[in-house]
C-alpha cells in the first residue's frame, strides 16, 4: 500500500511539471484518495481576421476581377457573402465554418500547376494570404451587412490603407435623393469620404449599404431598382459615419416606351456615331449622314428610316438591321464594332425597332438639365479613382440616371482621365475639368491632384480682403505656397504699367523709394487713378474691344469714328456705371453723327455678327459654332442662337441728310428664321427665359434690361475678368472671350465674389 501511494505520487509531480518532493513520509490524508488529474490538452484558438483590412484586400485583389459584377467565371460571384454561398457551376464557394466543404479554400491549397487553382494568374496565394481566408472561413465567414466588394489595383490597395491615417470628416452621398419611374429605371449611388485636409475618396464600395425596406426597391451592384410603389431610405455607412439617401418609387410596373430622341440618339452620341469624324460630318460617312452632335433629330429620323426605302432598317427582324449589325460588328462597318449583342445600347436599338421605330409624340418629357456628380473631388496619390454619376432632369419634374449614356472627358488627361464609364483616375499632379454631355447638356466639374506623402503644412497668411482668402483656399487646394510680397523697386513699376500704361520716371520712382510711410503703396494707387492716362488706358481697350475704326466700306468715316471715341472717352472719364453705358449702346438709334452710340451698329452690319459680337464682348461667349450646330463644347444649341439673333433681327438703317451719316431705327418687323426647319425664331434670352415683348416694340430695349441686370449672370462675371486679366496678365478665365463649360475658372469662388463686387459698383 506504501508502495503503490508513492508510486502515484509520483506520476502526479512528473505530470505537473515540478520537482520532486524531497520527504518521503507523507501528512496525513483523507479518507478516499483522489484520483489524479491528467494534463487536458486543447486547441489553439483561432482568431478571427478583420474583414476589411485583411480578407477584402485578398477577396478584391485576388478573385473579384474573375469572380464579381463584371466576370463570373464558372458561374461563381465572389462580390457578396450571397453569391458566394450560393457558389457557382461547382458548388457553394465557402460554407461558413466549414473548412472542408468551403470550395474557395479547396481551390486556393491546390498545387501551383493544377488546372483548377485559384486564382489562376499570378501565381498562387501566399501562405499567408491562404492563412488570412482559412481562419476566416472557419471562424464563421463574418461579412458585414451590405458590403459590396469590387476588383481593386495592388496601387490603389495602397492608397486605402493610407488613408486610414487621416482623419475622416465627413461622408456624401451622390445624388443626395433617388426617385425612380417606370419599369426600366435604376439609379447608381456614389459615396464620397472627406479628411481633414480636404482630400476625398470614392468610398462606394469600402461603405456598407442597405434599405430600410427592400421590398420598395432592389439594390445590387450599388445600383437601386423598383420593385413597388413606396417610400424608404437607403443607409450608407462607413467607419462610423452614416447618411440616408430618401428612394421614392411610382409606376414600377409601367414599361417605359423608348424614345428616339431620349433614347436612340444618346447612344449613337455615346457610341461616337455623329462626331465630326463619324457620320457627323457635313457629307456624313459611307453614304449614311447623321447631324453633329444630334441638332438635328427629326432630320436624323428620317435619314434612318426613310433614305434608301428600308435597307438600313427591318421591322420584321429588328436584329438584323443594319443599323444594328454594323454597330455590333455582325457585317462589315467602317467605324468598327461599336458595342456588344445583348448590350444595354443594342437592347435600345432593337426595342425600339421591334416599337415600329417611331417618332416621339409632341408631349412627350423633354431633358431640362443635368448634374454631374461629385461637384467636385481633391484626389491624393497617382491611381486614385472617383465614379462619377450623371443625373438628369425632365421637364415632367421626373429624374433619370443617364452614366451610361453620358460621353465624358477631361481637359488634362495627364492629371486626371476618365473612361467611357465615368471613372476618373488620377495621374500627375495638377488640376483638371471633368465633363459630360448627354442631349444638349454640357456640364463639368473640377478634379485637384496632388501627390502622396507630400510634406505640407497650410502657412498662416495674412488677408487683407475676400480676395485674398480665396486666392490662399485654392493655393491650399493644390498645396502651394503664394510668392513673397515684391519690392518696392517692382512695385512701383508694375503700378505705374497697370494703372497708366507708362514707366515711372526717374524722379516718381526715386520719391516712392524714400518714402518711409507704410501706407505710401495705398497711396501711389489712389494718386493713379486720378491720372488721366488711366482714363485714356481704358477707353484704348473698350474702343478695341467695340472695334472703334474707321471703315469707309461700312458707313464708318473718321467723323463718325471721331465722335464714336470721343462718346466712350466720355462716359468712362466721367465714371458712368458700365451697365449704363452699354444699356445706352445696345439701345442707340438715330444718326451716327448725333448720337455718336448708333455707331455700334454701323460698326458690323450683319445681324448674326452683331448677335455673336454681343456675346462676345459683353457675355464673353464665343457662339459662332452654334449658327451651324449645337455647340460640341458648351450648352448652347443652334435654336438658342437664332432666338438670341432675332432680338437684332429688327434693326433698320437708311442714309441721313448728310450722305456720310447713318440713321439706325427700329423697322419694328423682320424675323431670323431657323436654317433647319425655316421656322421664325422668338427672342429668347441665353440660358434663361423666353420675354412677352409687345408688337412693334423695339427688341434691343428688352435685351439691353436683361443683359446688363443681375439677372444675367455672365455680364459681371465677363467685365470682372476682364479687370482681373488687365492687372493680372491671364483672366480668372482665360481666354477672357472664350467663357464655356469646357473652359471653366480657375477660382470660381473668387469670381463670383469679384461680379457680386462689380454689381454692387
Amino acid at each position: 500500500m506504501k508502495i503503490a501511494f508513492l508510486f502515484l505520487f509520483s506520476l502526479s509531480i512528473i505530470w505537473a511539471n515540478e520537482e520532486p518532493a524531497i520527504a518521503l513520509v507523507p501528512t496525513p490524508q483523507p479518507p478516499a484518495l483522489a484520483t489524479p488529474k491528467l494534463p487536458i490538452v486543447t486547441k489553439p484558438v483561432l482568431i478571427a481576421p478583420d474583414f476589411h483590412s485583411e480578407v477584402r484586400a485578398v477577396l478584391e485583389s485576388t478573385c473579384v476581377s474573375c469572380h464579381g459584377a463584371e466576370s463570373q467565371k464558372g458561374g461563381l460571384r465572389l462580390d457578396t457573402l450571397a453569391y458566394a454561398k450560393a457558389g457557382g457551376d461547382s458548388g457553394p464557394a465557402l460554407v461558413p465554418g466549414n473548412k472542408i466543404e468551403s470550395i474557395l479554400l479547396e481551390r486556393i491549397h491546390l498545387p501551383a500547376d493544377d488546372e483548377e487553382i485559384m486564382p489562376p494568374k499570378n501565381g498562387p496565394l501566399s501562405a499567408r494570404q491562404k492563412d488570412i481566408l482559412d481562419r476566416w472561413i472557419q471562424t464563421g465567414a463574418h461579412w458585414p451587412n451590405g458590403v459590396q466588394l469590387k476588383e481593386i489595383s495592388e496601387r490603389e490597395l495602397v492608397l486605402r490603407r493610407k488613408s486610414k491615417n487621416k482623419q475622416f470628416v465627413s461622408l456624401s452621398a451622390f445624388p443626395p435623393e433617388i426617385t425612380l419611374k417606370t419599369q426600366e429605371d435604376f439609379n447608381s449611388i456614389v459615396l464620397v469620404a472627406t479628411y481633414s485636409d480636404d482630400v476625398s475618396r470614392d468610398v462606394t464600395y469600402e461603405s456598407a449599404m442597405w434599405l430600410e425596406n427592400s421590398s420598395v426597391a432592389d439594390f445590387k451592384d450599388r445600383i437601386l431598382y423598383p420593385i413597388k410603389d413606396g417610400e424608404t431610405n437607403l443607409i450608407a455607412e462607413f467607419q462610423g459615419k452614416r447618411v440616408e439617401v430618401p428612394v421614392k418609387v411610382t409606376e414600377p410596373t409601367t414599361p417605359r416606351p423608348v424614345s428616339f430622341k431620349l433614347d436612340v440618339m444618346p447612344v449613337f452620341m455615346k457610341a461616337g456615331c455623329n462626331t465630326g469624324s463619324c457620320h457627323g460630318s457635313a457629307r456624313g460617312q459611307d453614304r449614311f449622314m447623321l447631324s453633329l452632335f444630334g441638332y438635328d433629330p427629326e432630320g436624323d429620323h428620317h435619314r434612318i428610316t426613310r433614305e434608301q426605302g428600308t435597307r438600313r432598317i427591318n421591322l420584321a427582324i429588328p436584329e438584323e438591321s443594319m443599323l444594328v449589325e454594323k454597330a455590333i460588328g455582325a457585317v462589315p462597318h467602317s467605324g468598327g464594332k461599336l458595342f456588344a449583342k445583348d448590350s444595354q445600347h443594342w437592347k435600345t436599338l432593337v426595342h425600339w425597332l421591334s416599337d415600329g421605330a417611331n417618332k416621339d409624340p409632341e408631349d412627350i418629357a423633354k431633358p431640362s438639365n443635368i448634374e454631374l456628380f461629385p461637384p467636385s473631388a481633391l484626389l491624393e496619390g497617382n491611381g486614385a479613382t472617383q465614379q462619377m454619376t450623371v443625373l438628369a432632369h425632365y421637364s415632367d419634374g421626373t429624374t433619370r440616371d443617364v452614366t451610361p449614356l453620358t460621353v465624358f472627358q477631361s481637359s488634362n488627361d495627364v492629371s486626371a482621365a476618365i473612361d467611357d464609364k465615368g471613372l476618373v483616375t488620377a495621374g500627375s499632379r495638377g488640376e483638371a475639368f471633368v465633363m459630360a454631355r448627354f442631349n444638349i447638356f454640357t456640364v463639368g466639374v473640377p478634379m485637384v491632384v496632388i501627390p502622396e506623402d507630400l510634406e505640407y503644412n497650410r502657412p498662416k497668411l495674412p488677408e487683407n480682403n475676400y480676395v485674398d482668402t480665396l486666392v490662399h483656399n485654392k493655393l491650399h487646394k493644390l498645396r502651394m505656397k503664394p510668392s513673397e510680397l515684391c519690392s518696392d523697386e517692382v512695385f512701383v513699376r508694375r503700378l505705374y504699367l497697370d494703372i497708366t500704361g507708362l514707366l515711372p520716371t526717374a524722379e516718381e520712382t526715386a520719391a516712392f523709394l524714400s518714402d518711409p510711410s507704410e501706407e505710401k503703396r495705398a497711396k501711389l494707387i489712389d494718386q493713379l487713378l486720378e491720372k488721366k492716362e488711366f482714363t485714356e488706358l481704358w477707353v484704348m481697350k473698350f474702343a478695341e474691344l467695340l472695334q472703334i475704326q474707321t471703315d469707309d466700306n461700312q458707313g464708318m468715316s473718321y467723323k463718325a469714328t471721331l465722335l464714336y471715341f470721343n462718346w466712350l472717352k466720355d462716359r468712362i472719364a466721367n465714371n458712368v456705371p458700365m451697365d449704363k453705358i452699354v444699356k445706352e449702346l445696345l439701345t442707340s438709334k438715330g444718326g451716327t453723327f448725333t448720337n455718336p452710340a448708333t455707331n455700334y451698329y454701323q460698326v458690323e452690319r450683319d445681324n448674326l455678327k452683331i448677335t455673336e459680337n454681343v456675346a462676345q464682348v459683353f457675355m464673353g461667349m464665343r457662339l459662332q459654332c452654334a449658327q451651324c450646330h449645337n455647340h460640341p463644347f458648351d450648352r448652347w444649341t443652334q435654336d438658342e442662337y437664332y432666338s438670341f439673333a432675332s432680338f437684332f433681327s429688327q434693326v433698320g438703317r437708311k442714309r441721313a441728310a448728310d450722305p456720310r451719316e447713318n440713321v439706325i431705327y427700329n423697322r419694328k418687323s423682320g424675323e431670323i428664321n431657323h436654317p433647319v426647319h425655316q421656322k421664325p425664331m422668338p427672342p429668347k434670352f441665353l440660358g434663361d427665359d423666353t420675354p412677352e415683348i409687345a408688337r412693334g416694340a423695339d427688341r434691343r430695349e428688352v435685351l439691353a434690361e436683361w443683359l446688363a441686370s443681375p439677372q444675367n449672370p455672365f455680364f459681371a462675371r465677363n467685365l470682372a475678368n476682364l479687370v482681373w486679366a488687365h492687372f493680372f496678365g491671364q483672366g480668372i478665365i482665360e481666354p477672357v472671350d472664350d467663357v464655356r463649360v469646357s473652359n471653366p475658372p480657375s477660382n470660381p469662388e473668387l469670381l463670383d465674389q469679384l461680379s457680386a463686387k462689380f454689381t454692387e459698383y
